[in-house]
């Protein structure tokens, strides 16, 4: 049976994070709420990021009423750099120091375009958005030996990295698959470059509740709302809750365990192998550096510097 809290079904519920700081990207649903409110019970002063003012208020509330050590709301667009930029800046500024950063924000999305950046929409979004947010906050994270944690998915495991096809307008599963993978060669990269502390990925399983299917065809869309009205008992076998989808990342960010554990790929609190090509660590390298020039970050951004960590030709 599903727990109720996710620090419950994490193993982490004892865990005290009084005078934490942690930012939760995409915290104003699913997910990342469910993440955002664990923390906030462990006692850690929650940063919520969204998009919504309204819903991330109705998060700021729901923390109110847990023993999180405050909580504050920060706005920001991923499909634009400049409000990444800005969000990091406005965090550095205010706090100095991170304990946890949580890259959950992302989506699936069907329209073919790109952003201003020249890079499709769902890559841009899912993975070089939190790549500039996590080096730009890295001066921040490693004094306090700060935690990073990236939500990816076992979609990851049917795809490949063409690094033409991330400046085209495609869109669809093909460019979703493409960007977890992303999210999970970019871990094992940084894992490589930052050793302040450790830096691992996840699959948080599949949540109809989560609002991952809010840009699918309509048939599609309703089918995922429904799915995420069902009780838990008749989606069980082949589902997971949104409060059960959270545990794997509050457990990354809380675990005494896992802050000894970098450079891994987990899945219901456990270590798991990722697909083959994601080990590949010219392609990680590779990755890494096209992700530097798309987000055009100085190299004094980049952890580590910007060359891939092993060389690529």
């Amino acid at each position: 049976m599903p727990t109720e809290r996710a620090e419950v079904g994490a193993g982490v519920a004892d865990v005290d994070l009084s005078g934490r700081t942690v930012l939760v990207t995409g915290a104003t649903d699913g997910i990342g709420r469910e993440t955002a409110l664990a923390l906030g019970r462990l006692g850690a002063h929650v940063i919520v990021h969204g998009r919504s003012r309204e819903k991330g208020m109705a998060v700021l509330d729901a923390l109110a009423a847990t023993d999180a050590d405050g909580a504050e709301l920060r706005l920001a667009d991923y499909a634009t750099l400049d409000a990444v930029r800005d969000l990091a800046a406005a965090v550095r500024d205010e706090h100095g120091e991170l304990d946890v950063l949580v890259n959950n924000a992302g989506g699936y999305f069907t329209e073919r375009r790109t952003t201003d950046a020249g890079v499709e929409y769902t890559f841009h979004v899912n993975h070089l958005a939190p790549f500039v947010l996590t080096n730009l906050l890295v001066p921040a994270l490693a004094p306090a030996g700060g935690r990073i944690v990236t939500v990816s998915s076992e979609a990851h495991r049917g795809a490949s990295m063409d690094f033409e096809a991330i400046r085209e307008a495609n869109g669809g599963f093909t460019a979703y698959g493409r960007s977890k993978l992303a999210n999970v060669l970019f871990t094992y990269e940084l894992a490589r470059r930052y050793d302040a502390g450790p830096a691992n990925c996840l699959h948080p399983g599949f949540v109809p509740g989560s609002g991952f299917g809010r840009q699918l065809p309509a048939p599609a869309r309703l089918a995922m709302t429904g799915l995420g009205l069902l009780p838990d008992v008749v989606t069980g076998w082949f589902s997971t809750s949104v409060v059960s989808g959270a545990e794997t990342p509050v457990y990354l960010a809380a675990s005494p365990e896992a802050a000894e554990v970098t450079g891994d790929y987990f899945e219901n609190c456990r270590p798991r192998r990722s697909n083959d090509a994601s080990y590949d660590e010219r392609t990680q390298g590779r990755l890494w550096e096209v992700s530097v020039d798309l987000a055009g970050l100085d190299p004094g951004e980049v952890v580590g510097g910007v060359e891939p960590s092993v060389p690529t030709d």
